[in-house]
């Protein structure tokens, strides 16, 4: 990308910017953008022509406006007007204004294309690279129908730089998946098959993309790229056996040479049964074999993004043979399949792992639906189960579900267990795509019934129960479905349960009346929750403690907020950390279930038990307090200390920050009871779930906390009150344990609250005469404590009688014969005692050290006294 001239910065762009951002309510950034809304016309408006700069400026305040949430319904042609500027930055800015906002409508296409046309035909590989993300971008049937003859051409010719090759194929991708009727590829066929060979890797990634999608459409049209993608991935193979090779060392991921180039290549050939030519054929077994074996040897890291790697391009080799219809792994593999089948057993923990960590309940259904689809052998009643029970006891997750379903049904070679699924959720709510006629009624039955015959005897009797239901959700099938159920097939089974079942649906379906049979057959009610039969048997497999899915350490955690920089900030981890490890905790047995993960089943054998108070209606992604605690609270943050004595002398403030959290604190005190408001501010977009608070007192505090609500918006603020009261003198600060989900990623942080003995303080006046006679009373080693320590800046007199008083103590005015020294009284409020306490602060200004500070107190011990001293010392320090 060109370089950005100073003279781009746009300043007016950064104040309009600021000025919203500033902004303390709705109604004040409303009038602001009002405001510049009138300028920006008045300026568009006006006799004098604007400049590039002028006009990239004002177009991109208006995208900006735009991406508050207003509507912009002019500046339209001045940023189709950028797009014949020579100039990068107000080029740019101009494509990326269409882009968001320019609908297939605009009247403006035609002239957008011919602006396109000609940076495609400029021969300028950045305008050109601007003009394929464009198209790419918009996507219409509009640019499909004006540049699908064009892109083909860029993406083969010889003079074209690989940057724009690469734009030029994803380009060609995205018009294709948008109108496949208008990309015709025709003659460009080999040509875009050859780029296969390309030097470039980031080319060969996005054509095989591209070559990927149109396979799968034309696969004898491009069969000849079957051998150039196994003679492709054979040279990865190459550098993943040799670790020296250095022809992949750029595209090497966690010490795995190009794996994503692998997963494509290996996605390629499943569009293709295996090759006929033998050398091909042996070239590829080769690779398989490569990809197994170094499957089996050691990690060479730690790092759950090298196990992901290595998995990923396992998964894909496996699928090769499933897919491809080899039959079976080869024989000359042995025992090392047997590896991979224990591998892909452990599709339970990935149930689990789906359902922990589910951003929403449409990607957690696709997510089991893909796993049933890659791995049906493997997976249990308990899963299908569990995807049953989340899409009865959420309606608006019911009618995605069945498209879902629906559409992976029809592919021709379907696990039982997704006929399972399908049968059930079709049964269920088949009714809510019924209106397209591509899934009509009648296309719904006829797609279950041709599974019917290749299914075992439960699930042809699950079957039987959806064309029952089928009949009441739609009156027309009946004598479709009845026509199956009277035929010899069923009411002549040689199995009882399903001859049975075809005889009374029957019957039922000829004398019930539209209300009764709507009676007897109406919708599923939402299921009850208990323990998870998913979690059970996995207890069972792995042993009770084996309960808890945690994610890799801390260390790896910090990346994301401010890494090894801010080794204790609260970390976001890697949701796919651990993926298919589970690290043991403590028995849970009896215990209620842990809204950490909350698999509760209504299909578990293990009977009802007690719902948890983490549960919600729906048994699913309940960000409820835990009730039996699924992660241990993490130790206090290192700088926990230093937040701490920033506010021995104040009472509010900011207690902690990171990327997604703001904690602010106010607090008040009175005798020996105090109350603090806790302010949690989410920084992001994306709600907090699962958000739960606790507060770990010494045995000296007692502390009541009122909960939150579990949930909180991505922008908002929520306040919490913690009730304090001080029984006796402590040492130790409450620790505050924060614990929430972030994209589904477990946030565990732990702080010490600014509570320490001085916020007890109840300031006490009196005269010179009774200080000093009070203070010779309390000689006792018992009774005193001494600190002498060096200031850290300037001994300015305001500030140190400032930080004086918000010790909490009485700041005494001409006590001390030395004008210099400060002298203090106050009482430490307790509910068992109250212990008088004087401080004596004795500066020597020109040595920048304050001599003595000594505090004497009615009835503590030394070590306390040596504590006070040192809380005076810290917030003196900081002088």
């Amino acid at each position: 990308m060109p370089a950005v001239s100073k003279g781009d910065g746009m300043r007016g762009l950064a104040v309009f910017i600021s000025d919203i951002r500033n902004c303390k309510s709705k109604e004040a950034e409303i009038k602001r953008i009002n405001k510049e809304l009138a300028n920006i016309r008045s300026k568009f408006k006006g006799d004098k022509a604007l400049d590039g700069y002028s006009k990239k400026k004002y177009v991109c305040k208006l995208l900006f406006i735009f991406l508050l949430g207003h509507d912009i319904d002019f500046g339209h042609m001045e940023a189709v007007n950028l797009l014949s500027s020579n100039k990068y930055t107000e080029k740019q800015i101009g494509y990326l204004f269409i882009s968001v906002l320019v609908n297939s409508n605009s009247e403006l296409i035609r002239l957008i294309n011919n602006a396109i046309k000609n940076d495609l035909s400029s021969r300028n590989p950045t305008f050109m690279c601007l003009a394929l993300h464009c198209i790419a971008n918009v996507g219409s049937r509009e640019m499909a129908e004006a540049f699908a003859g064009e892109i083909p051409r860029i993406l083969v010719a010889g003079d074209t730089m690989d940057s724009v090759k690469q734009s030029a194929a994803l380009c060609l991708l995205r018009l294709y998946k948008a109108s496949p009727d208008l990309v015709l590829m025709g003659e460009w066929t080999s040509r875009v098959v050859h780029l296969l060979n390309d030097q470039h890797m980031g080319v060969v990634t996005a054509a095989i993309s591209l070559i990927t999608c149109l396979s799968s459409k034309n696969p004898d049209e491009f069969k000849t790229c079957v051998s150039l993608a196994v003679s492709r991935l054979s040279r990865v193979c190459v550098c993943i056996v040799s670790s020296a090779s250095t022809d992949l060392q750029d595209y090497t991921y966690y010490f795995v040479p190009a794996p994503w180039l692998s997963c494509k290549l290996l996605r390629l050939l499943q569009c293709y049964p295996p090759p006929e030519d033998g050398a091909v054929k042996g070239r590829l077994v080769e690779c398989l074999e490569t990809i197994l074996n170094k499957a089996q040897e050691p990690p060479k890291s730690k790092k759950v993004q090298h196990s992901n790697a290595k998995n990923a391009i396992l998964f894909e080799g496996r699928n090769n043979f499933q897919i491809s219809k080899w039959g079976h792994w080869p024989t000359k593999f042995g025992n090392p399949w047997c590896n991979l089948c224990s591998f892909l057993s452990q599709v339970l923990k990935v149930a689990i792992l789906a359902e922990k960590y589910a951003v929403d309940y449409s990607w957690y259904v696709d997510t089991i639906l893909n796993l049933i689809r890659i791995a049906g052998d493997y997976v249990s009643e308990e899963v299908w189960y569990r995807v049953i029970q989340i899409v009865i006891n959420r309606d608006d997750v019911q009618g995605y579900a069945a498209k879902t379903v629906f559409e992976a049904l029809q592919a021709p070679a379907c696990h039982e267990n997704m006929v399972k699924v399908g049968g059930y959720i079709l049964g269920e709510f088949g009714n809510l795509i019924a209106g397209d006629p591509r899934s009509s009624p009648l296309v719904q039955f006829n797609l279950l019934h041709s599974k019917f015959h290749l299914c075992s005897v439960p699930t042809r009797a699950l079957l039987l129960s959806a064309y029952i239901k089928f009949i009441n959700l739609f009156p027309e099938t009946k004598a479709t479905i009845q026509e199956v159920l009277r035929s010899d097939s069923q009411i002549r089974n040689s199995d009882v349960e399903l001859q049975q079942r075809a005889v009374e649906y029957l019957k039922l379906s000829s004398i019930a009346s539209t209300d009764v049979l709507a009676t007897v057959l109406e919708e599923m009610p939402p299921f009850p929750e208990r323990e998870s039969s998913i979690l059970a048997k996995l207890k069972k497999k792995k042993g009770p403690g084996a309960v808890s899915v945690e994610l890799e350490d801390g260390k790896e955690r910090g990346e994301l907020n401010g890494g090894g920089d801010r080794g204790g900030d609260a970390s976001t981890p890697s949701p796919s950390a651990d993926l298919l490890g589970l690290r043991s905790a403590a028995p849970v047995s009896g215990a209620a279930p842990s809204a950490g993960s909350l698999l509760v089943d209504v299909f578990s054998e293990a009977g009802p038990a007690a719902t948890s108070a983490g549960v919600n209606d729906d048994g699913f992604l309940s960000s409820a307090p835990p009730t039996a605690a699924s992660e241990d609270p993490a130790p206090p943050l290192p700088e926990s200390d230093e937040l701490l004595n920033k506010f021995v002398c104040k009472n509010n403030g900011v207690l902690f920050e990171n990327q997604l959290l703001q904690i602010g604190i106010k607090s008040e005190y009175r005798q020996n009871l105090g109350r603090m408001y806790l302010f949690y501010g989410n920084k992001t977009s994306v709600q907090f779930v699962s958000f739960n608070t606790t507060v770990s007192c010494p045995g000296e505090l007692q502390s009541h906390i009122l909960q939150l609500e579990p949930l909180v918006e991505g922008g908002a603020q929520v306040q919490q009150v913690i009730n304090i009261e001080c029984l006796t003198d402590f040492i130790d600060a409450p620790l505050l344990n924060i614990k929430f989900r972030y994209g589904g990623a477990l946030q565990n942080i732990s702080l010490k609250l600014p509570v320490t003995i001085n916020k007890f303080f109840q300031p006490t006046e009196m005269a010179a005469a009774d200080f000093f006679q009070r203070w010779k009373q309390l000689s006792q080693p018992q009774q005193e404590a001494q600190k002498i320590f060096k200031a850290s800046h300037g001994m300015d007199t305001e500030v140190l009688k400032a930080k004086l008083l918000g010790l909490g103590t009485a700041l005494l005015e001409n006590v001390d014969p030395n004008p210099e020294n400060y002298v203090c009284a106050g009482v430490i409020q307790t509910k068992a005692q109250q212990v008088g306490c004087l401080l004596r602060l004795e500066p020597n200004a020109q040595a920048q050290v304050h001599t003595h500070t000594n505090v004497h107190a009615y009835i503590y011990t030394h070590t306390q006294m040596l504590i006070m001293c040192h809380q005076c010392k810290s917030i003196l320090l900081s002088c």
